[in-house]
């Protein structure tokens, strides 16, 4: 078995607790189970508990009332929280009250916020879990990052999957199941063919500027209820939307149209019925740069910068990948082992109207070499420089 080491970092102070959230797989339980060796855990995934404390939610009350003060002195996990939204009731009391830590874990907090749970009011700090980064790999001998890139774009970065004999099974039970407990089970949705067709659609339009009237249109719904579906994918930490970048009044650069990515390279693969053979092609360099995406996602997070991440494209058809921060850090994703001058036209332009303090192109080059003042570099040492500090501090 692999030994990924996560970094994501939960460091509580007397009296703190804090929430947890991300998708189904990536990781979350296993995390805590090593974070918090000697900690109570209860786990609502199984159903008696979930009957149980569902029917009677002063149970967590009477059962930690009876716990030693020395396991009460570490935080306490309640894991898939979200299937108990009257449970935080209990919790907000025991918080005040007797001034226990708590770590409430799930993969959506849409379910409580619409059933008007009790959130906790600031009481609890945010954190989320993401897929694998390139980082939590074990470091081979002279390598940066001992993550396998074509292994990553096929399997994706959930750390099953990632490791599954048979991904491509894995996937498509994952998008299945995803479905149906994290949407349907949960009524999240009532229209569950026009949200099946929708989910479809993601496979064609992923990563693109999206048009909510041409998905309506397929999926048999109006552009209302596209941009309804697309808030629930993002409230179920599925995907997220990635704006344009506009500092200023510029007439040729879109401003409105939003993209959208899913969560995990690999379950995008499956619903686009993607293969990926060799790490060349329109349809390596998508998944090559979605991969990218998600690796400052969770960089964003996990160092606690908590910078922006928006993309720049002119009407014109120039566009840079991605824009970090308040435009200090442009980054062009190209998935060749060769980069030449004309994939260097759109850095230019951005550069010319915006001076960003580093323009990067991240490729399948052997070797860094800057080019006009924009650096070329290979996306293991991107990687590596990413969580080093060395791209954005």
């Amino acid at each position: 078995m692999v030994d990924f080491q996560r970094r994501l970092s939960i460091a509580l102070p007397e009296r703190q607790s804090a929430f947890l959230w991300g998708a189904r797989k990536t990781g979350k339980s296993t995390f805590l189970r090593a974070a918090f060796p000697g900690s109570l855990s209860f786990d609502f995934l199984r159903t008696d508990l979930l009957l149980a404390f569902t029917t009677r939610p002063a149970l967590l009350r009477e059962q930690l009332s009876a716990a030693s003060p020395s396991v009460l002195a570490l935080p306490v996990i309640l894991d898939e929280v979200q299937k108990v939204p009257a449970l935080l009731d209990e919790v907000h009391g025991l918080i005040e009250e007797r001034g226990l830590r708590f770590v409430l874990c799930g993969s959506s907090a849409r379910k409580l916020k619409r059933g008007r749970a009790n959130l906790l009011g600031g009481r609890a700090w945010r954190y989320e879990m993401f897929p694998l980064v390139s980082a939590e790999f074990p470091r081979g001998s002279g390598e940066p990052a001992g993550m396998d890139l074509l292994k990553a774009l096929e399997h994706g970065l959930v750390p099953s999957h990632y490791l599954s004999a048979d991904p491509r099974k894995s996937l498509d039970a994952y998008v299945r199941d995803y479905l149906k407990e994290e949407v349907f089970d949960e009524g999240l949705t009532r229209n569950v063919p026009a949200f099946s067709r929708f989910f479809e659609a993601l496979g064609y339009c992923h990563g693109e500027l999206i048009n909510h009237a041409n998905i309506a249109r397929d999926c048999g719904v109006d552009a209302k209820t596209v941009k309804e579906y697309f808030q629930i994918l993002c409230d179920t930490l599925l995907g997220r939307l990635v704006l344009p970048y506009k500092k200023r009044q510029e007439r040729q650069v879109i401003s409105k149209a939003p993209k959208f990515y899913l969560f995990d390279v690999g379950v995008a693969g499956a619903l686009g019925k993607r293969r990926i053979l060799e790490p060349r092609g329109d349809l390596f360099g998508r998944a090559f740069a979605h991969l990218v995406f998600m690796e400052l996602v969770a960089h964003a997070s996990y160092s606690e910068l908590g910078y922006d991440i928006h993309f720049w494209r002119t009407k014109g058809g120039a566009e840079v990948d991605f824009v970090l921060g308040n435009g200090e850090v442009a980054i062009e994703v190209k998935g060749t082992s060769r980069v030449d001058d004309r994939d260097l036209r759109s850095l230019r332009a951005f550069g010319e109207t915006h001076r960003p303090r580093s323009s990067i192109v991240v490729c399948n080059e052997s070797a860094e070499r800057i080019v006009d003042g924009i650096r070329i570099i290979p996306w293991k040492r991107f990687f590596s420089g990413l969580w080093e500090g060395r791209i954005i501090a």
